[in-house]
């Protein structure tokens, strides 16, 4: 038999192997990036005391409420996120943990991913401008669009872009606001002929649009599902799949009309 003495120092033994572990697990990178709610921008406004959206070739309107582009910030590529960061963000309804590479394409750099984001942001702005002025039925017209959001990468904001260059030039069609005076916001990808796309991190965004004032969020109608996942109180959420669609649901919203859609 052993002593106990004996036993004790076993078990010490094979314990050290296992704390190893442990502090390896704690202290070890992981693969992995943590979110939380980030900036949002009135599109109809100022970014940086310079207009969001410029137009010139067509007369332009002065504009009530406000158009607020949503957006996510998440820990670097570069930066080392781990096990305690995991947990955490496991348990706060306020971040998402997500897998790097779905944030990051693997082994891109900082430079590299920034200049994709800028080029992404630069393709969005095109085709919400060219959404714009088709909806408008102003395509054929001299009209020139300048869209400046310092800051900002991706193509996420296109939707709102797009509802913002048509509330400049038109409002709601007979001489209202497209918002209604509300503070709206949303995401959206964009495309030429108005088709709105998923984007991601959604739950995220709505969090930073309440924080921000918004009392309308308008989400591409596949992530209805997300974004009422951890909703805020006082946000109502309008599904829209198209350009149209989302020019429709504000203009009911505004005149107080039934049958608006609802995630």
């Amino acid at each position: 038999m052993l002593s106990r003495l004996t036993r004790l120092q076993a078990v010490a033994v094979c314990a050290l192997p296992v704390v190893a572990l442990l502090a390896t697990a704690v202290f070890a990178p992981l693969p992995f990036a943590v979110a939380q709610p980030g900036m949002t921008a009135d599109v109809l406004g100022e970014n940086k005391d310079t207009p969001v959206i410029t137009i010139s070739g067509a007369p332009t309107r002065t504009t009530r409420g406000q158009l607020r582009m949503t957006t996510i910030e998440a820990t670097g590529p570069d930066a080392d996120v781990h096990l305690g960061d995991v947990v955490d963000g496991w348990f706060r309804t306020d971040r998402a943990v997500l897998p790097r590479d779905s944030v990051y394409p693997s082994g891109d750099s900082v430079k590299e991913i920034e200049k994709h984001n800028t080029a992404q942001m630069k393709e969005s702005q095109d085709a919400a401008t060219e959404a714009a002025l088709r909806y408008l039925h102003l395509s054929d017209k001299n009209v020139k669009v300048t869209l400046r959001l310092a800051d900002v990468g991706g193509p996420s904001a296109g939707l709102l872009f797009t509802l913002g260059i048509i509330d400049k030039l038109d409002g709601d069609g007979s001489g209202g606001d497209l918002t209604g005076g509300r503070t709206v916001a949303g995401t959206g990808t964009i495309t030429a002929d108005g088709t709105v796309g998923a984007v991601g991190g959604v739950a995220l965004k709505t969090q930073a649009a309440r924080r921000d004032g918004a009392t309308v969020f308008l989400v591409p109608k596949a992530e209805c599902g997300d974004a009422g996942s951890e909703l805020p109180k006082g946000l109502r959420l309008v599904p829209v799949t198209t350009l149209k669609s989302a020019v429709d649901a504000l203009d009911a919203l505004e005149k107080g009309r039934s049958g608006i859609p609802s995630c």
